[in-house]
């Protein structure tokens, strides 16, 4: 069954546009395909967005009410420590690695190929004398 519903609370991650990557909440359902999400934390503007271009994720602000203020909001997602949770999720920590590699020169990459060549030849010594 279905773990993730569009609910006003629910914390959304945007793929898709200028602001893809950024997490925001659901504050209010437009229709059946839009909603308008607000995330004060994260930088994202309150926009009338499509299912299409956000994800569902697990997590779910609690007390929320329909078309509720950013302020207000702000306030909610500190209190209940949202970006912690956020961050703590494997999803996170995955998208934070694959922006860390990104970012890598090619001499990084290359002392971690190295790295990896003496780890592998360490376990195999190990491996081999047990």
């Amino acid at each position: 069954m279905f773990q993730r519903y569009v609910e006003v609370g629910r914390v959304v991650l945007i793929n898709y546009g200028p602001d893809c990557g950024k997490i925001a909440v659901i504050v209010d359902i437009v229709d059946h395909s839009r909603v308008l999400i607000d995330g004060p934390t994260t930088d994202v503007e309150r926009q009338v967005l499509s299912f299409k271009r956000m994800t569902l994720t697990p997590i779910k602000v609690d007390n929320v009410p329909r078309a509720t203020g950013t302020v207000y909001l702000k306030s909610l997602l500190t209190n209940q420590d949202i970006w912690g949770k956020w961050q703590k999720t494997a999803w996170a920590k995955k998208m934070l690695r694959r922006k860390v590699r990104s970012t890598l020169t090619d001499f990084d990459r290359f002392r971690i190929m190295v790295a990896k060549k003496e780890r592998r030849a360490i376990i195999g010594r190990t491996s081999l004398s047990s």
